[in-house]
């Protein structure tokens, strides 16, 4: 990204810590960065999460990637994004590899890792995100900073990953953009839900070998609905992981076959907007 921002005056840094910034679990956490702090630097994004219940603040579109697939994982149980490092760790280990640490007007700057992510495997409780773009591993200064990074986390006994635009699979990111909008809705009809649930059930029994976007279309046709009422309901179903499947297949080419009922999650589902 470029821009013009230099850096934080200690004064800042202590507003912003005072404001719960860094701080805070779930709905009640709050980034250290938020996307109008860094608004001249380029594409940013502000969107609900449905982990969390509480606007998150990415600040490039493969933190956007990274986010939505985060997002829709049934083991991630906290996303946590911007997170603040402890400035007085990393001013020491910087000092102890002999690496630059940033400075603005002679404050240490507090250093981010893009996401700290909480899952409900015991075993792997916690993982830190980096996201970089691979162009960017080039620069002796990024590479300089990812290693201070890494060694701030191996002494907090936390897995550290980079995560570069490589590692994204761009049909599923394309898959998760189409869906995500859907997770916004909370006035879902419980009734509407169940209903084209089981209006899809029949239609996939009866048209196996068609896609399921030609499907939603029959649908909109044989039952006298508006153009797109059907893919809609669709879009919700799938967000809703009532049915499940690959990320990595097009939803356009989606067919029968490919779908996977979760009776259990659509209990869940209803009960939520039933809420």
């Amino acid at each position: 990204m470029s821009g013009t921002f230099k850096g934080l005056t200690q004064a800042q840094i202590d507003r912003r810590l005072k404001d719960g910034r860094g701080q805070g679990q779930g709905s009640d956490y709050k980034p250290f960065i938020y996307t109008r702090d860094v608004s001249s630097l380029g594409r940013s994004h502000r969107l609900p999460g449905s982990r969390t219940g509480r606007l998150h603040h990415l600040l490039s579109d493969l933190e956007l990637a990274i986010f939505l697939t985060l997002d829709r994982s049934p083991h991630v149980t906290d996303i946590r994004e911007q997170f603040p490092m402890r400035v007085d760790d990393t001013v020491r280990i910087a000092e102890e590899l002999g690496l630059p640490h940033g400075r603005y007007k002679g404050t240490p700057q507090v250093l981010t890792s893009d996401f700290l992510v909480d899952f409900e495997d015991p075993q792997r409780p916690s993982i830190a995100i980096q996201a970089k773009y691979s162009v960017d591993l080039q620069k002796p200064e990024v590479i300089e900073r990812l290693e201070l990074e890494r060694r701030y986390w191996q002494e907090k006994g936390i897995t550290w990953v980079i995560v570069t635009e490589r590692e994204v699979s761009k049909v599923a990111f394309a898959n998760i953009q189409w869906l995500y909008p859907a997770h916004a809705e909370d006035d879902l009809a419980l009734n509407d839900l169940a209903h084209y649930q089981q209006l899809f059930l029949l239609e996939l029994q009866r048209h196996p070998d068609r896609t399921m976007t030609a499907i939603a279309q029959g649908l909109d046709t044989s039952g006298q609905l508006e153009a797109g009422q059907a893919l809609y309901w669709l879009r919700q179903l799938l967000a809703r992981h009532c049915f499940l499947f690959d990320l990595d297949i097009p939803y356009r080419e989606l067919k029968p076959k490919d779908l996977v009922v979760n009776p259990h999650q659509m209990h869940q589902e209803l009960s939520s907007v039933s809420r």
